[in-house]
């Protein structure tokens, strides 16, 4: 088959435009794109900004479903562009839109600010429950001890469980779901010590028991990171916190 029996095949992106120097509001704008049957939506973007709008906008990196860059809504979806293939959507018309729950910086690109924050907040990053030093070696574990937080540790921060929390969607400080599949790849490691600094940020209104259950955060996640299970954990872990406070009262030194 020839490159432009390949590429005889059109869809019409309806795709949201939205520059704050110049536009009062966003609005959807219509472009045709010729497809191969392996294109993806990414692709298709690239397609419009190369032959089209250069003015278009919209992020990402590794094109592999690896770097989460390319999260957005793709007919009310959250996906990520670079595995969503063009031949799914056609032959009806496809509206691509920037990941909801979040302020439109540009286009397709959403202002993440306040995501990073929330990653920040709850400590991400190994606290040795004893420090040695660099001569004595590696920390070390099982691969049993691994496999307890092992899926947490596959999130690539897409955002994608907090444009379907519905949570996150009516409060904006909730911690959401994504922070909470970190906190727990941290505190169900067995070389951290930093267990308590973690449950302290998700005992508050805005933490995991602000969460609802309803679980989307699952079915939308690339890498079937579970965060969905990860509340859940949280939750006991700070049920058990709460009571242990009672019973065992910190020593306040």
């Amino acid at each position: 088959m020839s490159d432009t029996m390949i590429l005889s095949n059109t869809i019409e992106l309806r795709v949201l435009r939205y520059r704050p120097a110049l536009d009062v509001e966003p609005v959807l704008v219509s472009y045709r794109v010729p497809y191969s049957d392996d294109m993806s939506v990414l692709q298709a973007l690239q397609s419009i900004k190369d032959a089209q709008d250069g003015s278009l906008s919209f992020r990402w990196s590794c094109r592999m479903a690896v770097c989460g860059s390319c999260g957005m809504m793709i007919n009310g979806e959250p996906k990520l562009a670079c595995n969503t293939f063009v031949r799914d959507l056609a032959p009806n018309a496809a509206v691509i839109e920037p990941l909801q729950n979040f302020p439109i910086e540009r286009d397709l690109v959403v202002t993440v600010g306040d995501f990073i924050k929330k990653i920040e907040s709850i400590y991400p990053y190994l606290m040795p429950k004893v420090p040695k030093p660099i001569e004595d070696g590696a920390y070390l574990q099982t691969p049993a001890q691994m496999a307890s937080y092992e899926s947490f540790s596959d999130c690539i921060n897409c955002m994608l469980c907090y444009a379907a929390c519905p949570q996150f969607g009516a409060n904006p400080d909730f911690i959401g779901p994504g922070a909470m599949a970190m906190l727990q790849r941290y505190n169900g490691d067995s070389r951290d010590g930093g267990r308590q600094f973690r449950l302290d940020r998700i005992h508050g209104e805005d933490g995991v028991w602000a969460c609802t259950a309803v679980g989307i955060c699952s079915e939308v996640c690339p890498k079937q990171v579970d965060p969905a299970n990860a509340v859940n954990q949280n939750k006991t872990n700070s049920a058990l916190d709460f009571f242990l406070h009672y019973v065992q009262p910190r020593d306040p030194s």
